[in-house]
């Protein structure tokens, strides 16, 4: 593969707020979501959704999403959203327009392959999501829309119904396109939304390279991919490589799906892990990864364990003066581990392996 698709830099949107947290207690507090919030803006995102509107019964982490949007004080430069799903989950956050910007929006056509997620997580059957599409592309055209996009969910799999092969993909992608151009509308964007992390990096590659090949005017890849089976960061390397440029991910890999049979198991790719793999390659993501590391911790402080990031815990790869001392004692417990933020004192008591250090350093 050409290094030439490569891209030089992404959009990586960071997840946190709605995703992670809406698997996380319902118990935390206004204050410490604030105090996140207030984190992830001094990372570098420039859109960051702070939840959904979404009913307490079904999502009782998001029931004081009202009050957290009224409270939440925004950080120039970054447009701040939520997810919405009905007419009545629109009108609540409009309410926070222009602080909170739900109004902005590509036209989009959205089928599961999976049927019996659709019903589990939409409660709508996948012939209901079909037959809204025309009031979908309906709505583009009065509005003098161009393009168009389309996303499909459970592409790889489900754990409900099993595997779905590259032809049942492209059969139901191409069932939305169809729809776009039959309005003479152009499809510039397709999405993946895999809440049951049954992506690998070989069915990401033929299905990327495969839609492609039919549907050349596609210009932008989406990938909400799980990491259920913690092979996402394998896909989304693999994504990089054939010049994706739009990734979501989520601080310490926070996150899940109540309705896909994993809960918190589903997480994501965690923010961190995934902006160091990027600059590693030299990709630009406008992230300042030391304060991602720091988002992360206070991620774990207030959901009460600890997350699945690695660059959090083990810091990014040390150069210059940064470089770890090579008389440095043994280094054990994730305390220890730490004095790349905390310094030399956390590992203080330690055995030296050094010849001719001391038996003890500190």
């Amino acid at each position: 593969m050409s290094d030439s698709l490569i891209p030089k830099s992404v959009n990586i949107f960071d997840d946190t707020m709605r995703e992670g947290l809406q698997i996380e207690s319902a118990d935390i507090s206004i204050d410490d979501k604030l105090r996140l919030l207030d984190a992830i803006g001094e990372t570098g995102a420039k859109v960051i959704s702070i939840g959904s509107f979404a009913h307490p019964k079904w999502t009782p982490s998001m029931a004081n999403i009202d009050e957290l949007a009224e409270r939440f004080e925004p950080k120039p430069g970054i447009r701040y959203t939520a997810a919405i799903f009905n007419q009545k989950g629109f009108e609540r956050a409009d309410r926070f327009y222009p602080k909170l910007d739900v109004r902005t929006r590509q036209f989009g056509l959205h089928v599961e392959i999976c049927d019996s997620f659709a019903r589990r997580n939409y409660n709508r059957s996948q012939a209901q999501q079909v037959a809204s599409m025309d009031s979908t592309v309906e709505a583009a055209v009065a509005s003098g829309a161009q393009t168009g996009s389309v996303t499909l969910g459970s592409p790889f799999g489900s754990n409900f119904e099993g595997p779905f092969d590259l032809a049942r993909r492209l059969e139901m992608i191409e069932l939305m396109v169809n729809k776009w151009h039959g309005a003479g509308i152009t499809v510039s964007r397709v999405s993946f939304s895999d809440a049951m992390g049954w992506n690998g990096p070989h069915t990401v590659r033929e299905t990327i390279l495969a839609i492609r090949d039919r549907w050349p005017e596609v210009e932008t890849f989406h990938m909400h991919l799980h990491n259920s089976r913690g092979s996402t960061i394998a896909s989304y390397y693999q994504a990089l490589q054939l010049g994706v440029t739009e990734f979501d991910t989520s601080l310490g890999g926070m996150g899940g799906c109540p309705y896909c049979g994993n809960g918190r198991s589903a997480g994501h790719v965690p923010t961190e892990d995934f902006v160091d793999l990027c600059h590693e390659m030299g990709i630009e993501t406008g992230y300042k990864l030391d304060k991602l590391i720091e988002a992360a911790l206070i991620a774990e402080e207030i959901v009460g364990h600890s997350l699945w990031g690695h660059v959090s815990k083990a810091g990014p790869r040390p150069r210059g003066e940064q470089l770890y001392p090579i008389d440095m004692p043994f280094v054990e417990s994730l305390e220890e581990a730490s004095h790349f933020r905390n310094g030399p004192s956390v590992y203080q008591g330690q055995l030296s392996p050094w010849e001719g250090g001391s038996a003890l350093i500190g």
